[in-house]
């Protein structure tokens, strides 16, 4: 059974990457060849990598503080992975509050998902992303709960492992989409 579980979560997985793909590709394709007749907010003129850097220094960390929790399943050691499994929901959700101040800043300026191809593309993408962060929030939530109860005290659970692909997945995407849409505008 946990062979099936873990090919599950691959394919889940990869037909979820074939989604970021054609969305990051969009955001490309509109940010580098904008129509002829172009007006309103470009991400050059809205967003402020600085600040998005700092709250995405919490998602990628939370690869680590996951890595750890399921290392710590491995060992035996529910309390180490209780600890390392509120650590990573902790960050993850001080990355969505900083995906928040970063939309309300947009939103404060007038910019929003209908305003422009920019604001189309790029509300789309991290708003795909920030749901998906949810959902690893809520799972991840869930493997806390159960581990609060009790479960999880044997070695080995693949609940545990396949939750922390799926969060490793959504760091991945980031570190894409963070240098896509924020770091390139710095050298551009």
């Amino acid at each position: 059974m946990t062979d099936k579980n873990k090919l599950g979560m691959i394919f889940f997985i990869l037909s979820e990457a074939v989604f970021f793909i054609m969305l990051i590709l969009a955001y490309v394709y509109f940010h580098y060849f904008p129509p002829s007749i172009t007006s309103g907010p470009t991400a050059a003129s809205s967003l402020d990598p600085g600040r998005t850097f700092i709250f995405s220094l919490f998602l990628f960390s939370s690869s680590f503080t996951v890595w750890r929790a399921e290392k710590s399943q491995v060992q035996g050691s529910l309390q180490r992975m209780r600890f390392w499994l509120i650590i990573t929901i902790l960050f993850g959700v001080i990355f969505l509050f900083g995906q928040s101040l970063e939309w309300s800043h947009l939103f404060s300026q007038g910019t929003g998902i209908s305003t422009n191809q920019f604001g189309t593309t790029f509300f789309t993408l991290t708003g795909f992303h920030g749901v998906h962060v949810t959902i690893g929030l809520i799972m991840l939530a869930i493997v806390l709960g159960l581990a609060l109860r009790g479960h999880y005290s044997e070695p080995g659970s693949v609940g545990v492992t396949v939750i922390s692909w799926y969060w490793h997945f959504v760091d991945a995407v980031w570190v894409i989409i963070f240098t896509i849409v924020y770091l390139l505008l710095l050298i551009r």
